[in-house]
């Protein structure tokens, strides 16, 4: 478990410490969600063998209710993306320094949606191109997983900010990219959007198995597994 919980905190620092770095000035302006796609991408093929590469408390919510992790895992993962998080936070300030950042405070109904909008599609993907049997063995889903956070981005970044992730919510407030007021838009649209995803899921038996709990010791239930389930 342990290592497991360290490849999250890993996986989720690159994440955050990426978006820091090309968002805040002087960052890449238009190219911005590439970069975070593809830091999430990589990420997700280094640490999906061992951890299930969640890097998002929504995302680890999602694999709850799919059946593929427990109650113990899911609070580990939650403090272990969160501390990545933070520390990213941390470390983008090393490299910044004092740029003066303008925050975004979203409107809240329009950001509510589009959160919520996003982090479904988000786990919708995840749960289909890592969890189903039919996918099984495949090597796309770290791509199609990045590639859903980059058209996310880019769709309505300008909306809410683009986080669909409440790790990432925290650490962008940390930096002053949103509003410290608006953060429980992204705490309940992020954690509705997965939920309902998973729900769904589950409803529609998109899986071709019935979710079971992961036993302690395998996989978070991302990546998929070398033996059916």
């Amino acid at each position: 478990m342990t290592r497991k919980l360290l490849v999250e905190a890993i996986g989720t620092f690159f994440l955050v410490f990426t978006i820091g770095q090309v968002v805040i000035e002087p960052g890449i302006g238009n190219l911005a969600p590439i970069a975070i796609g593809a830091a999430l991408m990589v990420m997700i093929y280094a640490g999906g063998h061992i951890s299930g590469a969640h890097y998002n408390p929504a995302v680890s919510l999602a694999v709850l209710i799919r059946g593929r992790t427990t109650l113990p895992e899911l609070a580990g993962y939650w403090v272990a993306q969160v501390a990545g998080a933070v520390l990213a936070v941390f470390t983008v300030k090393v490299f910044k320094g004092d740029v003066p950042v303008a925050a975004l405070t979203p409107a809240v109904g329009p950001a509510l949606l589009a959160e919520f909008l996003f982090t479904f599609a988000l786990a919708y993907v995840i749960l289909n191109v890592a969890t189903a049997r039919g996918n099984k063995g495949n090597s796309h889903y770290g791509l199609a997983i990045g590639f859903t956070v980059l058209a996310g981005a880019y769709a309505v970044g300008g909306i809410s900010g683009g986080a669909f992730n409440p790790a990432v919510a925290i650490a962008i407030t940390m930096l002053g990219l949103v509003d410290m007021g608006s953060i429980w838009i992204y705490f309940v649209a992020n954690l509705a959007g997965a939920a309902a995803a998973a729900l769904l899921f589950n409803a529609l038996d998109l899986g071709d198995d019935k979710p079971t709990a992961t036993p302690a010791g395998e996989q978070g239930g991302l990546r998929p597994q070398a033996e059916p389930d």
